[in-house]
């Protein structure tokens, strides 16, 4: 709470240089200079809406998650201790939302369904998102969510092994083996580089 007053009450500046690091705005934001994390935000969304949108198949799902996680971030920021990149550190909190947002979802989905069975009300699919379709009959979807997103950061995101490892809070070795797997498995080793 002390962190959310002193970020209400620090006085607003213009936006830091297009040149400062992500380090020197973090530095600032932490110190409440609401116009250094305003940069943050701006220069690292469409990464937090791309890993979002790829680990759910969902651009509505990865709005929800991008909006949960700029609130977050306003408590959060403080606890970034630079160990990573910032980007990296980002990632692993995108992807925590993604799984909260997940489990979330799927219990709603499962009263939903429980309660459409009692009512005998079940409605037909409407259309809606058909992104979430197509992704999801794609062969990536077939993939188990760990191997998912590990894929997603790797060579949707372009992060490193060591990178990726940090970010998924796993051992670089975890990745690559992951990796190979996912080349193991039939159909993705030649498109792997096509889906993204």
């Amino acid at each position: 709470m002390g962190g959310t007053i002193q970020l209400m009450t620090a006085e607003v500046t213009e936006p830091p240089d297009g040149g400062a690091t992500d380090d020197d705005l973090v530095s600032l934001a932490t110190q409440g200079n609401r116009a250094a994390f305003e940069a943050l935000l701006r220069r690292h969304y469409d990464l937090m809406h791309r890993v979002a949108w790829r680990m759910t198949g969902s651009q509505t799902d990865a709005q929800d998650i991008c909006q949960d996680v700029c609130c977050a971030l306003v408590e959060r920021i403080a606890s970034f201790r630079g160990e990573a990149k910032f980007t990296t550190w980002l990632v692993g909190i995108v992807r925590n939302a993604c799984h909260d947002h997940h489990r979330r979802h799927s219990t709603l989905t499962r009263l939903k369904g429980h309660l459409a069975v009692l009512a005998d009300m079940a409605a037909p699919p409407d259309g809606r998102d058909l992104f979430r379709r197509s992704w999801l009959a794609s062969e990536l979807a077939r993939l188990s969510p760990l191997l998912r997103e590990t894929v997603v950061l790797v060579v949707g995101e372009g992060m490193t092994h060591a990178e990726a490892a940090t970010a998924l809070g796993v051992s670089e070795s975890t990745i690559s083996g992951r990796m190979h797997e996912v080349r193991r498995q039939a159909g993705l080793a030649k498109d792997i580089g096509d889906e993204f």
